[in-house]
């Protein structure tokens, strides 16, 4: 045999050896990763680990923040008949229509609520249209609703109510009619707050727009010049005006 045969052999054999030494190493791996997913999530792949995952973090309820025992006493001193507890009902029940109407893309499922939340309603199914876009919440439940703030300013007071909420919540292609964003086996848990508001004074209200609510035209979306506008100055659109002295609910946010 000759030296060129010995040295190509002895590349080859180290090359095998390398190799075995790889797969040995890769086989530890395996086992000890299978031993981990074994004793940790009961199961026998990653893929299943990562959907085991996915499965407990959507039992996982949201906290919500409650401020009842400091901000309860206020809002009674300012207003003596202010029913904490139906108002509190009333959030849920504006929140879950909320919902029911973005899925079913019908302002009309709102079951209450100033024009500013119609608009915004309106805004959100017509961004979801824009997209091209069916956004679902289906199996929805309020875990749990607490009032989160309550501030005095500038000729208005806004009560906060901020809830827990699961739900299946998927987005769909409007034409394939494929579920593009969620899972429709998993449950989400989300946050929301729901804004109840009492205009005191219109006028002051008007003067500091700004910093006050938003306001827009519920057919073209234009702003709207103060809370006291009848007719939309861009398309003529009628707009029904935000009442004074008279709780309404204003907005419906998801946060965190």
């Amino acid at each position: 045999m000759t030296g060129k045969m010995i040295g190509i052999i002895v590349i080859l054999s180290l090359i095998l050896l390398i190799l075995l030494i790889i797969i040995i190493s890769v086989l530890r791996v395996k086992n000890k990763m299978n031993r981990f997913l074994q004793d940790n999530f009961q199961v026998d792949n990653l893929s299943e680990a990562l959907r085991q995952t996915k499965i407990e973090a959507s039992r996982q309820q949201r906290t919500v923040t409650d401020v009842s025992s400091i901000k309860v006493p206020q809002i009674v001193k300012d207003f003596p008949e202010f029913n904490v507890s139906e108002m509190q009902n009333k959030a849920e029940n504006v929140l879950k229509s909320y919902l029911v109407a973005v899925d079913e893309r019908n302002v009309a499922r709102l079951t209450e609520g100033n024009s500013e939340l119609k608009n915004e309603l309106q805004n959100h199914i017509y961004i979801n249209d824009q997209r091209g876009r069916n956004e679902h919440f289906k199996d929805i439940k309020i875990h749990r609703t607490a009032l989160s703030n309550y501030v005095k300013e500038k000729g208005r007071c806004t009560i906060t109510f901020q809830s827990a909420v699961q739900y299946i919540h998927t987005f769909e292609d409007e034409l394939s009619h494929k579920t593009v964003e969620g899972d429709p086996d998993l449950y989400a848990q989300d946050k929301y707050e729901t804004d109840l508001i009492y205009i005191q004074d219109r006028e002051i209200a008007e003067n500091d727009l700004d910093g006050a609510i938003a306001l827009n035209c519920p057919n073209c979306g234009a702003p709207l010049s103060r809370l006291g506008a009848k007719v939309c100055e861009y398309c003529g659109t009628p707009v029904i005006e935000i009442n004074i002295k008279e709780w309404s609910f204003s907005a419906v946010r998801k946060i965190g």
